[in-house]
């Protein structure tokens, strides 16, 4: 009886990671977190917490949707790439039916939680999102042109315009602001990433920089916008959105990201893109957190 019981609960165990893998759910928490900011940094209207929370969910399951749908649509591409050959509907262990089932609850769940406890414009602005990532993105840009994460990295920006919209009910400057920051920062992030799994994507036959144009070339760009990005995370504390720590702190790691960007158009060396995107990561996580600080505890 005990083996059955342990064999049940391995088995659950593995389905629901696999479930969670097609969430995409370490990058659907980063964009949640950048939502949480977005939030705090709205003018206060009295929303409980458990409402903000509840928005927080709403947004992160319709991201999840999102990356659901992204895993059907990329499917045939998986298979051909040593990165992502082993994800659930690549390897069949989720079927295309049941991942759509999947993705459709998570929609329509996450639908209803931003109609309820936020408001109607959040909740048509992230269904957007998931419309520009999962098919706009994933099933047109991304086969057919080298700016795709360019042009596409607009809907995995809105998060924050998301969170500030929830707690205003409209739009006005400064989350566009916060968008920027993640449009800006998207491109280096995915390049680095590309520029180390370029024979991945040669195989799968995707169009992304370093395929269409070569490494080096991308390793320019790669350092380009990271200068571009250290401007635009100025910006906040040149408007007075932020002040003197989230200045520092922004300063601190956007000289870190066009160092190693540096370091990788330069003197590369083996790991030197796998690096600049792990890094990339964490920027942007430190950055947003830098943020929220910045208003409330400082």
């Amino acid at each position: 009886m005990t083996s059955y019981v342990l064999q049940f609960q391995r088995s659950l165990s593995a389905k629901v990671h696999e479930y969670l893998v097609l969430c995409k759910h370490k990058v659907v928490m980063l964009l949640a977190l950048t939502a949480v900011v977005g939030q705090g940094l709205a003018p206060y209207v009295g929303r409980s917490l458990l409402e903000q929370m509840l928005t927080i969910v709403g947004i992160a399951l319709l991201a999840s949707s999102a990356a659901v749908i992204n895993h059907i649509v990329d499917s045939d591409i998986d298979k051909k790439m040593k990165r992502t050959d082993s994800r659930p509907v690549a390897t069949g262990s989720v079927t295309n039916r049941q991942a759509f089932v999947f993705s459709m609850t998570l929609l329509v769940i996450g639908f209803c939680m931003l109609v309820a406890y936020a408001n109607w414009l959040t909740a048509w602005l992230t269904l957007v999102a998931l419309v520009g990532y999962a098919f706009i993105y994933t099933l047109v840009l991304k086969r057919r042109t080298p700016q795709n994460i360019v042009i596409g990295g607009f809907a995995g920006a809105m998060p924050p315009l998301l969170g500030w919209v929830s707690e205003t009910g409209s739009m006005s400057a400064e989350p566009w602001l916060l968008v920027m920051i993640i449009f800006t920062w998207t491109p280096p992030h995915f390049w680095a990433l590309a520029i180390d799994r370029k024979k991945d994507y040669e195989n799968a036959k995707v169009p992304m920089l370093p395929v269409t144009h070569g490494i080096e070339f991308t390793k320019t760009m790669v350092l380009l916008y990271s200068v571009l990005l250290t401007l635009v995370c100025v910006l906040p504390f040149l408007i007075g959105m932020s002040g003197n720590f989230y200045l520092a702190v922004s300063v601190l790691l956007n000289g870190v990201f066009m160092y190693r960007a540096w370091e990788l158009k330069f003197v590369a060396k083996e790991k030197s893109a796998i690096k600049l995107f792990i890094y990339s990561i964490w920027q942007l996580m430190i950055l947003f957190i830098a943020l929220f600080i910045d208003k409330w505890l400082i």
